[in-house]
C-alpha cells in the first residue's frame, strides 16, 4: 500500500472523529484509536460510516459467503461503543473477566465509555483477536 493511500485512510478516520459533537464521545474515539493502532500495528481505515478498522482478512463461510473484514475494529454508535474482537468468540473468556463493564453481543462487545474498561486488557484482547484471525485466515494488508 502506498504511503499516500495510508495517509488518506488515516485522514478519513480523523475527519470522522473530528466531526463528532459530543466531547466525551470524541475523547473516547481518539483514545480507542490510539489503543487499537498501537496494539494492532495497522493503520486505521473507515469501514462504512461509523466503523474504524485495523488490518484486513478475507473470510469464506461454508463456500457460500465471502468477503473482507477488519482484523479488529470499533464503531461509535449513538449510545454505545462497539468493540469488534474475534477473541471474544474464541479464547477471550479469562481476559473478559478482567475487562471491566461491558455487554456481550453476538460478534462484539458493547461499552458505554472507555473509562469503564481496563485499557491493558483491551490491548491484550486486540492482540489475541489478531492472532486468532491470522491463524484461521490468511490476512491481507
Amino acid at each position: 500500500m502506498s504511503d499516500g493511500l495510508n495517509q488518506q485512510r488515516h485522514t478519513d478516520v480523523n475527519h470522522f472523529i473530528s466531526q463528532m459533537t459530543d466531547v466525551k464521545r470524541k475523547k473516547d474515539a481518539y483514545q480507542l484509536l490510539k489503543i487499537f493502532e498501537q496494539a494492532s500495528g495497522f493503520e486505521p481505515r473507515m469501514w462504512g460510516p461509523s466503523m474504524v478498522g485495523f488490518g484486513k482478512y478475507h473470510y469464506m463461510i461454508e463456500e457460500k459467503f465471502e468477503g473482507d473484514a477488519p482484523l479488529v475494529a470499533f464503531a461509535l454508535k449513538k449510545t454505545k461503543i462497539n468493540l469488534y474482537l474475534a477473541a471474544v468468540n474464541s479464547k477471550g473468556g479469562k481476559q473478559l473477566k478482567q475487562l471491566g463493564k461491558y455487554r456481550r453481543g453476538k460478534s462484539c462487545l458493547y461499552i458505554k465509555e472507555v473509562n469503564d474498561i481496563d485499557e491493558e486488557v483491551l490491548h491484550d484482547l486486540i492482540l489475541a483477536s489478531i492472532q486468532y484471525l491470522t491463524t484461521a485466515y490468511e490476512p491481507k494488508k
